[in-house]
């Protein structure tokens, strides 16, 4: 007896021994829920984003959480949500209470993602979005903050911004075209798909292009999956647009600017199209999609030191260029920071720390207004304007806007058939 409880007290030793000596992140890990449509390169984005982040930083050890260092576990969540807001909802529940989600990061199409936004209030976890644009996901903060100061936006630039940035774009193009082609007024053809996010971008569009001087020739709004844009593309040609502003963020872009190629439509398209920030929109176009010109946030250009790195690692890793939605890198490190800041994991003693957050990014400046809306403009996020020539996805914009020219930035070009065409007259 007297020999078995010595050897029961050195084998409790050795494991109080052994816990002593185990290294901290042994502690449970953070579990960060990365929320999206995961069929859709909107989700991949996330996905792709946020696991490009979450091992660099267990790599480096994992998140100290008051002194003791936690590995950061994600769960990919598909929440369908271009094809179904029920079944947004119910991901983003089974987010919470099944997968036990300490973070919520993600969303994308906003009917879905504002419903989404209210389950995170109602559990009191913080949302970091990324991938809705309309103001009133961030509007509902200000209106009220005790129940909506869960919820900061990360990416992208809200609908009003992403609009001046639209319309910089759309100037840019109507300049050329008037110096190089002699156009006196030109006339536009508004194209956005019928989401609630584009509703904001299609009324200030329509208030404001007249004052710019130009004609608005028609308004046209197609689903966001439509796969057949002849109907849109031959009433455009019709009405004798000299430029398309889109607003597309979902597959409609990918059909639209091919059908828009091969009809060869004298009018160059400019604004918004995120299946156009893929690699991948080159083969998905058949080349079709050459000289489309649309916001981007990330590309091959130094916005900050740290832009370069994760574009380059990005594209080589997942073979294609990050679109906007792989700003799910940049939420993970803005809630690192936070957490190391405070040394919790409380969302009511981060959301301080979130707010002071100031750091520099991939995408640039990152800092939140008291909306916890992201911060643009010259030295913050400013987004990019990104063209497609003859293969190759390049940064057109900036362009000595605001004394901003970010090195790797190059001219933009009209479409070699608008050019003809307009020649010809």
């Amino acid at each position: 007896m007297k020999r078995s409880s010595i050897l029961w007290t050195i084998f409790l030793a050795l494991i109080l021994v052994a816990a002593a000596g185990a290294p901290c992140w042994a502690a449970d890990p953070i579990r960060i829920a990365i929320i999206g449509p995961m069929q859709f390169t909107q989700g991949e984005g996330h996905w792709n984003g946020a696991t490009m982040a979450a091992e660099q930083i267990n790599k480096g050890g994992g998140i100290s959480v008051g002194g003791a260092k936690r590995l950061v576990e994600l769960i990919k969540v598909d929440s369908n949500e271009f094809l179904s807001i029920p079944d947004a909802t119910n991901a983003m529940e089974l987010a919470i209470s099944r997968h036990r989600a300490d973070f919520l990061i993600g969303g994308f199409r906003t009917e879905a993602v504002l419903v989404m936004q209210d389950i995170a209030m109602d559990n009191k976890k913080i949302f970091l979005g990324c991938g809705a644009a309309h103001p009133e996901l961030c509007d509902r903060v200000t209106k009220n903050y005790d129940r909506y100061k869960y919820w900061f936006r990360i990416t992208p630039i809200n609908s009003k911004f992403l609009i001046k940035v639209d319309f910089l774009l759309l100037n840019m193009v109507a300049q050329v075209m008037q110096k190089e082609l002699g156009i006196p007024k030109i006339k536009v053809a508004i194209v956005a798909e019928k989401a609630a996010w584009a509703d904001p971008l299609v009324a200030v569009a329509n208030e404001n292009l007249p004052k710019m001087g130009m004609d608005i020739v028609g308004v046209w709004r197609p689903s966001p999956v439509a796969t057949d844009a002849t109907a849109e593309l031959s009433a455009i040609q019709r009405a004798g647009a000299n430029i398309i502003f889109t607003s597309f963020s979902s597959s409609v872009g990918i059909p639209f600017a091919k059908q828009a190629g091969e009809l060869k439509v004298p009018a160059p398209l400019v604004g918004i199209n995120v299946e156009a920030q893929k690699d991948g929109f080159w083969a998905a176009t058949g080349g079709q999609g050459n000289y489309g010109l649309t916001i981007s946030t990330y590309g091959p250009v130094k916005i900050t030191e740290h832009t370069l790195p994760f574009f380059n690692e990005y594209r080589q890793r997942f073979k294609e260029a990050p679109n906007y939605t792989a700003g799910t890198y940049d939420a993970i490190d803005v809630l690192k920071a936070a957490i190391e800041k405070t040394g919790t994991l409380e969302a009511d003693k981060l959301i301080p720390a979130l707010e002071q957050t100031d750091l520099k990014g991939p995408a640039g400046r990152l800092a939140f207004s008291k909306d916890h809306d992201v911060v643009w403009g010259p030295g913050y996020t400013t987004g990019l304007g990104t063209q497609w020539q003859d293969g190759k996805n390049v940064v057109v914009w900036p362009y000595q806007w605001e004394n901003i020219t970010y090195e790797g930035t190059v001219p933009y070009k009209l479409p070699s058939w608008v050019m003809e065409h307009y020649k010809k007259k």
